[in-house]
């Protein structure tokens, strides 16, 4: 049903009229731009934040590297632990970095009740400093694609937020406008004929 009824609905902002004024003209463009923004820019800024994360995610990856270290203090289960919860807590730690010195800090451990002298996996950056365990491919891919949809949300509440305002602003502008016309025509009309 081409040029029916559905199509003319859907495209009254762009018909001519006599009536038709200069800002209901710069409301269609309003729309048509934020739509375009919204379409467009909301699929580039997903697409270009998601490759981003992804990056930067693979990079971490590529940097941080497992090495067993040493627990220098006792690490006693925590009664929350007792109940089936996996807690973390801070224990004293030993390890090599890769140049072969030997380093000691603070790292976050189960409170398994892992006793001095255990042995566990730590992870450290390409200078030894100690450095959480980096998101596997899996989990890498899914925060990309959650930092995509939340940049592309973002622009496109930017744009619906920007929209709305110069929509707004447009309508105090008309509103105004009808104020004054009938400011000058209100009392012709009031007045008694014959």
């Amino acid at each position: 049903m081409p040029g029916g009824r559905g199509t003319k609905v859907r495209l009254w902002r762009w018909r001519s009229s006599p009536l038709r004024r200069r800002d209901d003209k710069l409301e269609a463009w309003i729309v048509l731009v934020m739509w375009a923004v919204i379409a467009v820019g909301g699929t580039i800024a997903g697409l270009v934040t998601a490759h981003s994360a992804h990056e930067a995610l693979a990079q971490q990856r590529s940097e941080r590297h497992a090495v067993r270290a040493v627990v220098l203090t006792d690490v006693p289960r925590s009664p929350s632990s007792r109940e089936g919860g996996t807690y973390r807590t801070l224990a004293k730690v030993r390890w090599t970095t890769p140049d072969g010195v030997t380093r000691t800090g603070r790292t976050l451990v189960d409170d398994t009740g892992l006793r001095r002298g255990s042995t566990i996996t730590v992870w450290q950056d390409t200078h030894g400093a100690l450095t959480p365990e980096p998101a596997d491919p899996a989990e890498a891919a899914a925060e990309a694609v959650f930092f995509g949809v939340a940049a592309a949300l973002a622009l496109s509440g930017l744009a619906l937020g920007a929209g709305a305002l110069a929509r707004w602003r447009l309508d105090q502008r008309r509103l105004d406008q009808w104020s004054r016309e009938w400011d000058l025509i209100g009392p012709q009309w009031s007045q008694k004929t014959g």
